[in-house]
């Protein structure tokens, strides 16, 4: 017990020194602080958004002067001005406020007002944080004292460009207020549209404040209902939104196959004025509308429950009004940590305004630079809290971190949401907080929404676009053909057209499920077929609105304007004279070429050796007289043609070369078979041109159709001299050419696409296709880019294949069959050398190998049987007595009796003077004796 009265003595005055230090610092702190802080407020009071900004920032000023952690006793007293939606007078409000030693302003809300108190807000270091002005072009770099609390249009753009996207429509029409606002977020627009191949066909501008009567929108109106796209983005104030919203009504373009897209200035409306008016929301139902997206939160919903309170819920609360809130808390904590730094509101005098004013009556010098503007702008801006919008932070280029909106649908008497839209992972029906703990997915099978009741009340997707129903019709293009009419033809007398092409076109159009007005316009002289790399250019320049005919889909051209499906296969092809082949007495020759004759005959003479070879010391049947050993070796090769050879093999390596041998012989006798009965069973055609590779390299001339894209090709790909090109005009004039030939002023052959030569061959049957088609093509009808037309064609021409119509139209026109060729062909390529040198590499290599190992075998036979060396013996007579005795040995029959194991040996050693080389030779000198039990024993 003493000891801890002692403890306690210790302790109680360190204590109340802490205590006393503490305090003396922390008053220090605070007596640098001043009573009170002034910051302005700028807005317009009557606005959507005014209305609930005014009670919100009037509620955040109690709420931070209330809590004596944020500024310890210093209070917020905030100044309002209202703009009126004015640049002029939000300039001099703004110039009225640095009179009052301002250090921030909350505001201002309209970006009109935003560009002009931004110049003024740099040069007096007086920090903007603007909850509303969301034009995307007041930049930190123009405006460094510009802090935008709320979302740039940049992002809401975004949203809705993919939302187009996501739908899959490629234009819209864009009606914007043209002012900053207006103007600059639909140039945002435009360039996120374009980031996803789709674009704004059309932009209508509605002049700001009272000029926006109903007389002048109407007459905007009606020029959308005569335009092709049918989604339309409205980007403007709440009250003439409203306005267009009721004459497009009045215009019926409130119902099917219509889409409207609001930016937030409907939300806005939505949320604070809620429930609107009956005739109002009748003018909005199926309308998308974008809102700024604050996740849910418990300070979010008590701080809703006492907004219902304090106005008694006659003023809803829009996310405007959040960001509002939030700006002020976002000041106050920045101008806590400005004072913790040692932050001193201090202002001083411009000396450039003394400069130029010229009297007193202006009141200029009143204003002065807020002397420490940059060190509360830095703690702005490296806040990090959260609000009641969620976190709160900027990135590097001074914008609130992670952007999302909501999706809604207004149907009936209210609105649903219909999914989101977060920077960090696009569209879908999920909040985005949840996300943003996930690797982000932005693939399009994980872009989602809930389905939407569009205008009609209708669940079907509204196409997005119609013809123009302003009284003009498509005007398509079609050649004049000289040949080939079958696919393109004018009707005398009218400005119609028919043929193949045109029935294909008319019965796609027929499958659209609405009506195309269109007529159709020639293109041609008449006198020759048009050039059709020509006719594609003038979709380009806007002479046509499309074209069709027989327009084959090139790499060119598709640059210029896109295709529909392909309707028919246009390869190009050659085509030239042929003759038939009659069966001769050497006939039985033509299967193989004189290369494949001569190898085949040599392996038979070959194997015929090297069988022989193997056996002749073991196999009597392979020995005998040099005469009887030679038929026996071209009997025995030739005789396994017919696998009738009466010789026996008994070596193992004699076996396996002749199994390989049969298995050859096996595959050339079934080839010539087969080359033989299709020679003498089939009417054969020859031609001296086999194909592309072989006309190009001819060095003759090569006819073309006049118009065709053969010409470039031919020319540009292939390589070959434009004065070897022939055009020509006509069917006729191909016949002509072809019989001519190239030495009397003809072609060899004709390149052309394949529906026209199949046309051309089924009248002359004197010609034929030869070779493989070289390039792989297609005919389909050519809209300008991005035509949403071209897409539903293609959808109808596939229709037309699926159900057998494309076949019938075909039929119909091109189906002439005056020749019949179905027994002929033209001659095939003889079999050649190189469809069988693997056959015959193998069988040589087995050859090799077994002849390898029987003269290593032979040469082992001969060293172990070698006598020594006599003294007096010369090098070069050894070496020669070497080779007669190896010699000797492989002609030698091998003594195969005995018992058991052993073997006998026979070796005949010769003398080294002895020049006798010849197989079966008697020795003159010296002769080795006869030994048994494998002994061997050399006579010397």
């Amino acid at each position: 017990m003493l000891s801890f009265k002692m403890d306690l003595i210790w302790v109680c005055p360190l204590v109340f020194l802490y205590l006393g230090v503490f305090s003396f610092g922390s008053s220090n702190n605070l007596s640098s602080r001043p009573a009170a802080v002034n910051i302005g407020a700028l807005f317009t009071y009557d606005s959507t958004i005014g209305k609930v900004a005014k009670i919100a920032i009037e509620e955040a000023v109690k709420d931070v002067n209330s809590n004596f952690s944020i500024l310890h006793g210093t209070k917020l007293v905030a100044k309002f001005q209202n703009t009126n939606c004015s640049g002029f007078l939000g300039m001099v409000e703004a110039l009225q406020f640095m009179e009052t030693d301002i250090v921030a302003i909350i505001g201002p809300q309209s970006s009109v007002v935003a560009h002009i108190v931004s110049h003024i807000a740099n040069e007096l270091q007086v920090p903007l944080l603007s909850f509303a002005a969301t034009d995307p072009t007041l930049s930190a770099l123009q405006f460094p004292y510009f802090i935008r609390t709320t979302q740039s249009d940049l992002y809401q753009m975004t949203a809705v460009a993919q939302i187009v996207d996501h739908y899959g429509w490629r234009e819209v029409i864009a009606i914007f207020v043209d002012d900053d606002y207006g103007r600059n977020g639909i140039s945002a627009l435009d360039d996120k549209l374009a980031e996803r191949r789709c674009k704004i066909s059309y932009k209508l501008a509605i002049p700001p404040g009272p000029a926006a009567n109903r007389s002048a929108i109407m007459d905007l109106l009606i020029k959308v209902a005569l335009l092709e796209s049918r989604v339309i983005v409205l980007h403007v104030n709440p009250d003439s939104g409203f306005m267009v919203l009721a004459v497009a009504q009045y215009l019926k373009m409130m119902g099917d196959g219509f889409v409207w897209i609001a930016t937030d200035w409907l939300s806005s409306v939505l949320d604070s004025a809620f429930p609107l008016p009956s005739e109002i929301m009748d003018t909005l139902q199926g309308v998308l509308v974008l809102r700024l997206h604050t996740p849910d939160s418990d300070r979010k919903r008590a701080f809703f429950s006492k907004w219902n309170k304090l106005t008694s819920g006659s003023l809803g609360l829009h996310t405007y009004g959040l960001h509002a809130y939030d700006s002020v808390w976002l000041l106050a904590h920045a101008i806590d940590a400005f004072f913790n730094q040692g932050g001193v509101i201090s202002f001083s005098n411009d000396s450039r305004i003394k400069a130029v004013e010229q009297g007193d009556s202006l009141h200029l010098d009143a204003m002065s630079i807020f002397d420490d503007g940059p060190l509360l702008l830095k703690n702005i801006l490296q806040s990090n809290l959260v609000g009641l919008t969620g976190p709160i932070k900027f990135d590097s280029e001074r914008a609130l971190a992670l952007p999302a909106y909501d999706i809604i649908n207004v149907v009936g008497t209210g609105f649903r949401r219909i999914g989101y839209w977060s920077n960090y992972s696009g569209l879908s029906t999920v909040p985005p907080e949840t996300l943003y703990s996930k690797p982000p997915n932005r693939s399009s099978a994980n872009q989602q929404l809930y389905s939407v009741i569009w205008p009609g009340e209708t669940l079907l997707k509204p196409r997005g676009w119609v013809f123009p129903n302003n009284g003009i019709q498509l005007r398509i293009g079609v050649p004049i053909r000289v040949s080939y009419r079958e696919f393109v033809m004018p009707v005398q007398g009218t400005d119609t057209f028919k043929g193949f092409c045109i029935d294909v076109f008319n019965a796609a159009v027929n499958l659209l499920p609405y009506a195309v007005p269109y007529k159709f316009i020639p293109f041609g002289d008449g006198h020759k077929n048009p050039n059709y790399t020509e006719l594609v250019t003038s979709i380009t320049t806007g002479v046509f609105d499309a074209a069709i005919g027989d327009i084959a889909i090139v790499t060119d051209r598709t640059k210029m304007v896109d295709f529909t499906q392909p309707y028919a296969a246009s390869g190009l092809v050659v085509v030239a004279p042929f003759k038939k082949l009659n069966s001769g007495a050497w006939t039985f020759l033509r299967p193989f070429t004189a290369h494949m004759w001569i190898v085949t005959a040599a392996s038979f003479f070959v194997i015929g050796i090297v069988v022989w070879i193997l056996e002749h010391r073991i196999n009597d049947e392979f020995r005998g007289p040099p005469k009887k050993q030679l038929i026996t070796i071209l009997w025995f090769s030739l005789s396994t043609l017919f696998f009738a050879h009466r010789e026996n093999t008994v070596s193992t390596l004699g076996r396996v070369v002749l199994l390989i041998w049969l298995f050859v012989v096996l595959i050339i006798n079934s080839s010539y078979t087969a080359s033989l009965t299709s020679i003498l069973t089939v009417q054969q055609l020859s031609s001296p041109i086999k194909g592309m590779e072989s006309l190009k390299n001819s060095g003759e001339p090569i006819g073309y159709q006049v118009g065709s894209f053969a010409e470039h090709y031919l020319s540009e790909e292939l390589g070959i001299s434009k004065s070897r090109l022939i055009p020509l005009a006509s069917p006729l004039a191909y016949a002509q050419a072809l019989q001519l030939g190239p030495k009397k002023g003809g072609v060899a052959a004709v390149v052309d696409e394949r529906p026209y030569v199949e046309l051309f061959l089924s009248a002359q049957c004197k010609f034929r296709i030869l070779g493989q088609e070289f390039t792989k093509g297609g005919w389909g009808f050519a809209f300008p880019r991005d035509s949403p037309l071209a897409v539903d064609i293609s959808t109808a021409i596939l229709q037309l294949s699926e159900n057998g119509d494309l076949q019938r139209i075909h039929d119909k026109w091109l189906v002439q069959t005056t020749c019949s060729f179905e027994s002929t062909e033209i001659e095939s390529d003889q079999l050649q050398l190189r469809s069988f040198w693997g056959l015959f590499v193998i069988c040589g290599i087995a050859c090799f190998i077994a002849l390898l190992v029987y003269f290593l075998q032979i040469a082992n036979k001969l060293r172990r049987a070698d006598p020594p060396q006599s003294v007096s013996t010369s090098p070069g007579v050894s070496q020669s007595g070497r080779v007669r005795r190896f010699l000797s040995l492989i002609d030698k029959k091998a003594d195969q009796s005995g018992s058991g194991s052993k073997k006998r040996r026979v070796i005949r050693s010769l003398s080294d003077n002895d020049k006798d080389g010849k197989f079966g030779w008697t020795p003159k000198k010296k002769q080795a004796e006869m030994t048994d039990m494998g002994d061997i024993r050399s006579s010397s």
